[in-house]
């Protein structure tokens, strides 16, 4: 096998101190960085993914988590099992304002449907098995379906250990393929979660936002069989054994610690082209403001008067929320920068090293012009498609999902499309549980209007006349003709009832084509139609993948001749950021200083008795009181509540174990700085700071919730 482009890409000097999102094993590669921070670990013990600390961190699937405990107790982020608190509240009990503490295991309740914490096991490099001999010499859709059923067969081999989920990775755009396993725990339940009113102080005010006052922590317990194997939801499980966990520090940080997240980073973009800067930042991004904007407020005027349908939605809401001010957030970061004239700059400096040498040209000229054409027919794409895909009523994409797996299932398992094959059957029968507590028919016709008004409203032939079609839209239709097609379509579905989503799951495709279900008929009269629209998607992609490829080994090869470092682009893998507890010299626009951490005092000066800052009076009274226990700073005249670091983290690492130089827990990352959350694209060392809730605050808020039983757990005397 060649040698790895990680470490290719690590033979020179290091990147600034502080970025990057290093998968372990590249950490002996920059050794010299982290012990120059402060790591009193040998860096070449945190590369050993099955043994301490990396086999104590795990994956929710979207956030990052650790086992704290030797009985399988998990801490994560509040945000990260909001999902599952709403899921398991009423408006008679409703866990999301009060909190939920199970003080036994016979307690503890089953998390949201779908739940699984994932244990890394083994990363393999798999590029050569991915872009074999054969898979190279291919292009367009022949090289994306070589690529998809190469992937299928080492997933399916990996998958051979049962309750194992193997996935392919791509790194430096699909120029290299590691093969992640992991064990799949879908027993997950919920342990204890504080009030909104602690979890979710601040709420979307204080989001993004320092100084911050957010206890952002909760608590998951992963179950197994009696036997200690991956298995469903049973009142005969057990707690899951960890070969290990994080231990709590004695001592919290202070101010110039070193501090390390290891967590699964979602998405950086670091690596993008010029073009691409430019198409996300002054079209994709606005319009996705604007269009969350929207969703929210009819969310919010549908669900005023309707308790249980606002706990439906409460988690999709928090959810739009966040994202829509992170990416507000990075459109006026972006509007303030010279951002894309650098990136300009950098492309044009990358172009004439391509030209400057005969063997440089033959590599990577014609791919470095072929990428940008590909990218602009991505692009006009996305734009036409934009409007129509959010026409598409949820139901009748939950319709067409489970069509198309019936049809895939009638093929041999490693025939069918990736994403429909049996292993994917669990995350079907999970979404379609989890609609009875995240759907509401007056909210989705709401949204259904809405949407499909955009849609209509535009001309012809920007439209697509098989969807108009078959969904009976017409030119010139007015508000109240939209309003009765959807009302005829929800009146002529039983697709709001759990029984009849789950009735699909079980019927082969000649039985769904035959239901007389409105929302069924038009999947299956779509289903050729969106065959075709994929074909061509992955004609281009297969393009792209090809080029974007060898775009990245240019700029790798050219990064190196100046002697810079390249890390890979966050992917939902496993990654180490490491940093210092530091405040900025600067923080609002009046230049006032943000300190490091924040204390209690914020709480009480925050606190207004209602809404986001709702705190529980047992809080304000113990704070009043002056009842610290063992978690006072002197120095600070308090206890911590949050701190600022230096980690390069992103979304997915929400959750993510930040410890010290001896791999301790003292606390959970929770959040950037508005101004800083651009670095997902363009990291910037002054501003760039990660927001953590200090691991004493967790354990001065358990204590006085009256979570005993779990601070004897972790260990806390």
């Amino acid at each position: 096998m060649k040698k790895s482009l990680l470490v290719l890409a690590l033979a020179s000097s290091f990147a600034l101190a502080d970025e990057g999102m290093w998968m372990p094993q590249q950490l002996p590669q920059i050794a010299t960085e982290l012990k120059a921070a402060g790591l009193a670990l040998d860096p070449a013990d945190l590369t050993k993914l099955t043994e301490f600390p990396a086999a104590a961190i795990v994956s929710l699937g979207g956030c990052s988590a650790s086992f704290v405990s030797p009985n399988g107790l998990v801490a994560t982020n509040h945000h990260c099992v909001y999902g599952s608190i709403a899921h398991n509240s009423t408006p008679e009990n409703d866990l999301l304002a009060n909190g939920f503490l199970a003080k036994t295991l016979s307690e503890e309740v089953p998390a949201a449907p779908g739940s699984r914490i994932f244990v890394t096991k083994a990363v393999d490099n798999v590029s050569d098995k991915v872009i074999d001999a054969a898979t190279a010499k291919l292009s367009g859709k022949k090289r994306i379906d070589a690529i998809e059923a190469n992937q299928k067969a080492i997933v399916a081999e990996c998958e051979q250990d049962e309750g194992h989920r193997c996935t392919v990775a791509a790194y430096y755009g699909s120029l290299e393929f590691y093969l992640i396993k992991q064990l799949e725990i879908k027993d997950v339940r919920l342990v204890h979660a504080p009030a909104e009113g602690v979890g979710k102080f601040g709420g979307d005010t204080d989001n993004w936002m320092w100084p911050r006052h957010t206890g952002d922590y909760s608590f998951y317990r992963a179950y197994v069989s009696p036997e200690g194997k991956s298995a469903d939801y049973s009142t005969d499980n057990v707690p899951y054994k960890p070969d290990f966990h994080l231990t709590l520090a004695k001592d919290g940080v202070k101010e110039g610690d070193f501090v390390m997240a290891m967590g699964y980073p979602g998405r950086t973009n670091r690596h993008r082209l010029p073009s691409e800067v430019s198409e996300t930042f002054e079209w994709a991004y606005p319009n996705t403001v604007a269009h969350f904007k929207n969703t929210l407020d009819i969310i919010a005027k549908q669900t005023a008067n309707d308790k249980d349908a606002e706990l439906k939605y409460a988690s999709r809401v928090a959810g739009l929320n966040n994202y829509m001010k992170n990416r507000q957030g990075m459109l006026d970061s972006f509007a303030d920068s010279d951002f894309l004239s650098r990136k300009q700059a950098e492309h044009a400096e990358l172009t004439k090293w391509v030209n400057s040498s005969r063997a440089n040209k033959k590599a990577y000229a014609d791919d470095l012009t072929a990428i940008e054409k590909l990218l602009k027919q991505s692009q006009e794409k996305d734009r036409k498609d934009y409007l129509l895909d959010n026409a598409k009523s949820r139901l009748l994409t939950v319709a067409g999902a489970l069509y198309r797996l019936a049809e895939e299932s009638t093929k041999p398992d490693a025939a069918r499309k990736a994403g429909f094959q049996n292993r994917d059957l669990p995350r079907y029968k999970a979404f379609v549980a989890g609609m009875e507590r995240n759907f509401a028919v007056s909210v989705e016709k709401a949204l259904d209007l809405y949407n499909l008004s955009r849609y209509a409203a535009q001309p012809k032939k920007m439209r697509d006349s098989e969807f108009d079609k078959v969904m009976g839209i017409k030119d010139g239709m007015s508000e109240a003709a939209l309003k009765a097609l959807i009302d005829g379509w929800y009146a002529n579905t039983g697709l709001t009832a759990l029984d009849k989503r789950n009735a699909l799951l079980e019927m082969t495709p000649e039985q769904i084509a035959a239901l007389d279900d409105s929302f069924v008929k038009a999947a299956v009269a779509l289903h050729k139609w969106n065959l075709k629209q994929e074909a061509a998607e992955e004609e281009l992609a297969g393009k792209i993948q090809q080029a974007y490829a060898s775009y990245m080994r240019a700029k790798i090869a050219f990064m190196q001749s100046k002697g810079q470092a390249v890390y890979p682009d966050a992917n939902s893998t496993l990654r180490v950021t490491y940093g210092n507890v530091k405040g900025r010299g600067h923080g609002n626009e009046d230049g006032n200083a943000w300190a490091p951490f924040t204390t209690l005092r914020g709480i009480t000066a925050k606190a207004t008795g209602e809404g986001e800052f709702n705190a529980p009076q047992s809080q304000l009274d113990a704070i009043n009181a002056k009842q610290y226990g063992p978690y006072k700073v002197e120095s600070l005249n308090s206890v911590p509540v949050n701190f600022l670091a230096t980690l390069d983290i992103t979304g997915g690492n929400s959750g993510s174990a930040v410890l010290n130089s001896k791999a301790e827990l003292v606390g959970l990352a929770f959040d950037g700085t508005l101004d800083s959350i651009i670095s997902d694209w363009d990291y910037n060392p002054d501003n760039t700071r990660s927001i953590q809730v200090d691991h004493r605050f967790m354990l001065w808020q358990m204590q006085l919730d009256g979570a005993d039983n779990l601070l004897k757990e972790m260990g806390v005397k």
